[in-house]
C-alpha cells in the first residue's frame, strides 16, 4: 500500500444504503461510516472524498452508474461494498455478480486504488427472518462472500471480515429498522476500516465509537417502519418466495420419495 508516502488522499465509496449514511442521520442529512471515516483521516492528512452509493443500488447499478466517476477521482483508497440488495432480489444471478464485482475491482485495483471490501455477516440473524426464508437468503450471502474471497485473492484488497464477529449482531449497532447501521454502527464500521487502514501504513487516529446524535423518537420510527420499511421488505422478501417454495417442494419430494420406497426383502 502506497499511502505512507501520500498526503492527499483521494477516497472513493462506492455501494448501497450501508455506505451512503443511511441509519446516521444528522441536521445536514445522511451521513455515515465513510463520511466519519473520511473526517477522521482528514485530521492528519488533506483528503478528497467522493461518495458515490446511491440507496437501493445493487452490483450492476454500481458497475454501471458508479464505477467511471470514481475512477474519475482516482482514488489512493476505494471502498467496494454492495450486495446484499441481490441478495433480496428475484433476479439473483450470481455468475453477473461475479463478473461485475471482478470488473470493478479490477479497474480500481489496476489504477492503483487500494480496495477495501467485506465478507458479509448472516443478515437474517440481525432481522430475525424465519427459518424458512433465512435458508435461501444465507446461501445467497454465502455464495456472494465466495465472490468477494475471489475479488480478494485476485485483488490484494483490504477486507473487513463481519461474519467473524459476533459484535455485529449486536442490536445496538443497528438502527430501529434493522436494515441499516445506527449512528453507533457506522461509527463501528469506519473505526474497524480504519484500523486497516492504519496496519497498512495510513497514520491517523481511528475514528471515535461515541456518538453524537439524538435517537429518532417513537414517532419518527412507527412514520419509518410503516412508509419505508414494510413495504420495502415486503417487495424484497417477495423476490426470495419462489425459492422458498421450489426448496419446500424439493424437500416434499425428498419425504415422499423417502416413504415411497419398498421394504428390504429378507432372505
Amino acid at each position: 500500500m502506497s499511502t505512507p508516502a501520500v498526503d492527499y488522499i483521494r477516497f472513493a465509496v462506492l455501494g448501497d444504503s450501508a455506505s451512503y449514511g443511511v441509519g446516521d442521520p444528522t441536521p445536514q442529512g445522511w451521513r455515515g461510516w465513510a463520511r466519519i471515516l473520511a473526517e477522521a483521516i482528514a485530521v492528519e492528512h488533506h483528503v478528497s472524498f467522493c461518495n458515490l452509493a446511491v440507496p437501493g443500488a445493487v452490483v450492476a447499478d454500481v458497475r454501471r452508474g458508479q464505477l467511471s466517476e470514481a475512477l474519475a477521482h482516482r482514488p489512493v483508497v476505494a471502498s467496494l461494498v454492495v450486495g446484499l440488495n441481490d441478495v433480496l432480489r428475484s433476479n439473483w444471478d450470481p455468475e453477473q455478480i461475479r463478473a461485475d464485482l471482478l470488473h470493478c475491482a479490477g479497474e480500481l485495483a489496476r489504477q492503483g486504488a487500494v480496495v477495501m471490501t467485506v465478507r458479509f455477516h448472516d443478515h437474517t440473524r440481525v432481522l430475525g427472518v424465519p427459518g424458512i426464508l433465512a435458508r435461501p437468503l444465507r446461501r445467497r450471502i454465502a455464495v456472494l462472500n465466495e465472490i468477494y474471497d475471489e475479488v480478494h485473492e485476485q485483488y490484494g484488497t483490504l477486507r473487513l471480515d463481519l461474519a467473524s464477529d459476533a459484535a455485529i449482531c449486536s442490536r445496538e449497532l443497528w438502527a430501529f429498522d434493522r436494515l441499516h447501521p445506527s449512528e453507533l454502527g457506522h461509527r463501528w464500521l469506519a473505526h474497524r476500516i480504519g484500523m486497516l487502514l492504519n496496519s497498512e501504513g495510513l497514520a491517523f487516529s481511528a475514528p471515535s465509537l461515541r456518538c453524537t446524535s439524538t435517537p429518532p423518537g417513537p414517532r419518527d420510527k412507527v412514520r419509518t417502519l410503516l412508509t419505508d420499511v414494510a413495504p420495502w421488505l415486503g417487495r424484497r422478501l417477495r423476490g426470495v418466495a419462489p425459492c422458498v417454495a421450489r426448496e419446500g417442494l424439493r424437500r416434499t419430494a425428498i419425504r415422499w420419495s423417502f416413504h415411497r420406497r419398498p421394504e428390504p426383502s429378507v432372505r
